[in-house]
């Protein structure tokens, strides 16, 4: 039995078709385990500027005061998860929301909080929640948000979220959808490539974007365990492919 993790994008609609839901299936019929992780930027965006709130990107972060902080864990708790969640359980899966809150799931610390407010990054995930969840034959479908040792909220990476995950639960697949259906190089969609290939591909400067966070985390993700990580824009296709072993023909 294998662990899967899937990160999708807050928008729903756009991740969560018929093909989605026949792959979950066809995944649980050979007895693997699904995580979802999801995101919501989209969302917060939204509701801050209907709040007339301002939004403010820093080095591609959120930078995250107290009002930005209240907006998020509202969207994402009480907005994109619950919807993601009742969606889940209409295509007869059984499904349940988790958030930092739910046994201390996600641990984080702040970045600087100078510069980018209540922004964290991941110290480490408390496995048993997932594992008591998977258990009782839930999907989690979990949200982007970390708590410190004193329980303060963190505004966290959703792609981050996703790779730690996966490393704790040392998952056999990891998959990160995106709007692209993976890693292009000098105009070719790659199937499949090695984790040194990727490094090579980054630093000639062929990544850029908002696919940057995703190569990091997939190449995180595959040194502390995970077997294999798929960029991709649909769950029924591969995407590109990437392995940390090399590959040989």
């Amino acid at each position: 039995m294998g662990k899967i993790v899937v990160k999708i994008g807050g928008v729903a609609s756009e991740n969560l078709t018929k093909n989605f839901f026949a792959q979950i299936k066809s995944w649980q019929s050979k007895n693997h385990e699904v995580i979802i992780v999801h995101g919501g930027g989209h969302y917060i965006s939204d509701m801050m500027e209907r709040l007339q709130l301002p939004v403010l990107i820093k080095e591609g972060l959120r930078v995250t005061n107290d009002q930005t902080l209240k907006v998020t864990q509202m969207v994402l708790i009480g907005q994109v998860q619950p919807t993601i969640t009742t969606i889940f359980q209409q295509s007869g899966f059984a499904a349940v929301g988790l958030n930092a809150a739910c046994g201390h799931l996600i641990h984080g610390k702040f970045i600087d909080q100078k510069k980018w407010g209540y922004v964290g990054k991941i110290v480490k995930i408390n496995p048993q929640v997932i594992d008591d969840t998977l258990m009782k034959k839930y999907i989690p479908v979990i949200a982007p948000l970390g708590l410190t040792e004193d329980g303060q909220w963190l505004n966290v990476n959703a792609d981050e979220t996703a790779c730690k995950i996966a490393e704790t639960l040392q998952a056999d697949h990891l998959y990160l959808l995106t709007d692209v259906p993976g890693i292009k190089s000098k105009g070719n969609w790659l199937k499949e490539v090695t984790t040194n290939e990727l490094n090579r591909i980054s630093r000639s400067a062929m990544i850029t974007g908002g696919m940057i966070p995703k190569v990091n985390s997939a190449l995180s993700a595959l040194e502390n365990g995970v077997k294999q990580v798929h960029i991709t824009n649909q769950l029924e296709n591969s995407g590109t492919i990437i392995k940390k072993e090399e590959v040989y023909a």
